[in-house]
């Protein structure tokens, strides 16, 4: 879904032949991961930030495609909601120094959309709290054909409104413009096909206490709801069942029901034979190898940790993180980089297809409405423990893991120690906004304007005042 397209309509007929090559390329991948020596190479890690722009009152502003122009940066891209724009980091080696490298250009990129937005602002958070219901209309979603396309596909598997609710709060919406309430910090693992299955397994497994230690999504429309309301609102406000399609388990926007036993095909042909195609644009000329049609397809199908086919440099598979919230700074970010990478290396020494996936799925949701005051488990251990106490002793395994694939010793410790410190003191992103908002009586837009000077400083939330 990162390319443009000529066009938003579709015909039945093209959602048609756009199905049979669904499976054709199915059969292309398939022999392309059988190939002997098919995507190995160094392990690389590249990650995508989305950030709200906002005015100089901390309200959503709506001028993305302006800052984009102006910034003129092939890194920079639009995002769904007018007021959200992405930035595409640049991959590099794992190995050596990663997380100041990452760190570094986190900041450069973001004081650079900062400054190029004129009246306003730039900030990474997992949801703008001064969002309103008026900021989700059809005049805020950008305009480019593939979120047309995207609404209308969507529409067309689901009639009637999306009902969305998260505790308390309900709401009725016609289209996909809430999911532009979210931004994320997105975080991609090249992995070679026979360490496909182990690797994303662990990232399954790594998440639920990574995500308990990273809440930056608190509060929406004026309520205090989940550490991460982020995961909830995104999972409802994407979900294409209408009553034909209860048969499936797992809505578009999903954690997943089981583990991987066999590797990367086995999620490419769930995702075929289970998901309606929404966005059926049909490539005529091209290299067979690049499956255009399947990795569009995949790009519309948000399971929290997905696989990645890219074509480049001879083709490989990576595994994208999609769970952490952006924000609050660049030090933040890449400390929650180095959990999540070291943790998912640690667990991938081991098979978890025999632990029960469901304690995995529930420590997730679990991490994502009670934070470190969660409870959870882990295999090998009996019973269930405070997730600030898991953080803390499964450190010493994730920092192991991103030595033994040559980080530095430096690079390591510096990351993990902010998280360290982080959980100690219970200062999680999504603890200092609703400390603030107390503070503030309320006044959410003060509070944007606070946490943007904060994050734009570099500093780690943990040190904020």
């Amino acid at each position: 879904m990162g390319q443009d397209l000529d066009k938003a309509r579709f015909t039945e007929d093209e959602y048609l032949r756009f199905g049979e090559r669904l499976h054709e390329q199915l059969t292309v991948l398939r022999e392309l991961l059988d190939r002997p020596g098919f995507g190995e190479g160094p392990v690389t890690i590249g990650a995508e930030l989305e950030l709200f722009l906002v005015d100089e009152q901390g309200r959503p502003l709506p001028r993305n495609s302006e800052v984009r122009d102006r910034l003129g940066d092939p890194r920079v891209v639009l995002e769904l909601g007018r007021y959200n724009i992405e930035v595409n980091l640049t991959p590099i080696p794992l190995a050596g120094r990663p997380f100041e490298r990452l760190g570094a250009e986190i900041q450069e990129t973001m004081c650079k959309v900062d400054e190029a937005v004129e009246g306003g602002g730039a900030l990474p958070i997992g949801i703008l709290p001064t969002l309103d219901v008026g900021d989700f209309t059809a005049d805020a979603m950008s305009e480019e054909n593939r979120y047309e396309a995207l609404r209308r596909g969507l529409r067309r598997l689901r009639l009637e409104p999306f009902l969305v609710k998260v505790e308390d709060l309900e709401l009725r919406v016609e289209n996909v413009i809430l999911e532009s309430a979210n931004t994320s910090w997105q975080v991609h693992l090249r992995v070679p096909p026979n360490r496909f299955a182990r690797l994303f397994n662990a990232a399954q497994l790594a998440i639920g206490p990574v995500l308990a230690a990273c809440g930056n999504s608190p509060a929406f429309l004026g309520r205090t709801l989940w550490e991460e309301t982020r995961i909830a609102l995104f999972e409802e406000a994407a979900d294409d069942r209408d009553v034909e399609r209860l048969y499936r388990k797992d809505g578009r926007v999903t954690f997943g029901s089981d583990w991987v036993r066999e590797g990367a095909y086995e999620l490419f042909e769930r995702y075929v034979n289970d998901y309606d195609p929404v966005v059926p644009n049909l490539v005529e000329d091209g290299d067979r190898t690049d499956v255009p049609e399947l990795r569009l397809h995949q790009g519309t199908i948000w399971q929290w940790n997905r696989p990645v086919y890219d074509p480049a440099d001879g083709g490989h598979l990576r595994i994208e993180m999609r769970a952490l919230p952006a924000g609050p700074s660049c030090a933040d970010m890449t400390a929650n980089t180095a959990f999540l990478l070291g943790l998912t290396l640690a667990q991938a020494e081991r098979d978890l297809t025999g632990y029960r996936f469901a304690e995995a799925y529930q420590n997730f949701y679990r991490a994502a409405m009670h934070g470190l005051d969660a409870k959870l488990s882990w295999p090998g251990r009996d019973g269930e423990f405070e997730a600030a106490d898991l953080v803390l002793s499964l450190l010493p395994e994730a920092r192991a893991a991103l030595l033994a694939n040559g980080v530095s010793v430096k690079d390591a410790d510096d990351a993990l120690g902010i998280i360290e410190q982080r959980t100690r003191l219970r200062r999680t992103g999504a603890a200092w906004q609703r400390e603030k908002l107390a503070e503030f009586g309320g006044d959410r837009a003060r509070l944007v304007r606070r946490y943007r000077e904060l994050a734009l400083s570099g500093l780690p939330v943990h040190l904020w005042s």
